[in-house]
């Protein structure tokens, strides 16, 4: 399962056009869903769902069948394969290969200093002694407030939160 961030508005713009499962049946075949949800297929991939989530992401899972690297036919159904999930990505989260990938980077930075900021606010609270037990209790709070939202996918606000964090303890 993947994920993929979606430009802002693009999941309201394509709502408005039949949602995802419109713009899957351009792409891929024995596509069954509505709205903002489909699964399908097509070619090598064997078995293709994909939804908006609450966040406003792209949450897609696909199965896919090794093709026969010996078999020219072959190779040009998995090409073809390829180049479909390419284009109904583009499409479908606004974002072309390259900057799908900056994304996904983004989004694992902001995870990365989230975990950070709550590492360095455990050892700012364990080696200061003059830190008030209201701040502590804040800063815990804060703490608990992070690693939910780390659960729940929003780096977003996980980093947001670990800089208030930080300002607490700083």
């Amino acid at each position: 399962m993947e994920t993929f961030e979606v430009k802002r508005g693009l999941a309201k713009q394509l709502a408005s056009e039949g949602g995802l499962a419109v713009l899957a049946g351009k792409h891929f075949d024995n596509v069954d869903g509505s709205g903002d949800a489909f699964t399908g297929s097509h070619g090598i991939m064997s078995s293709i769902s994909a939804e908006y989530n609450s966040l406003g992401k792209l949450v897609v899972d696909v199965s896919q069948e090794r093709p026969d690297f010996d078999d020219p036919d072959a190779m040009t159904a998995a090409m073809d394969s390829r180049r479909r999930w390419s284009a109904f990505l583009d499409e479908a989260t606004g974002y072309n290969s390259k900057q799908r990938g900056d994304k996904a980077k983004e989004y694992a930075k902001k995870a990365s200093k989230a975990k950070s900021g709550i590492s360095q606010g455990r050892k700012l609270m364990e080696m200061s002694t003059t830190l008030s037990d209201e701040a502590r209790a804040q800063a815990e709070e804060y703490i608990t407030t992070i690693e939910g939202l780390l659960d729940a996918g929003d780096n977003t606000k996980a980093e947001s939160t670990a800089k208030k964090l930080s300002k607490l303890l700083g």
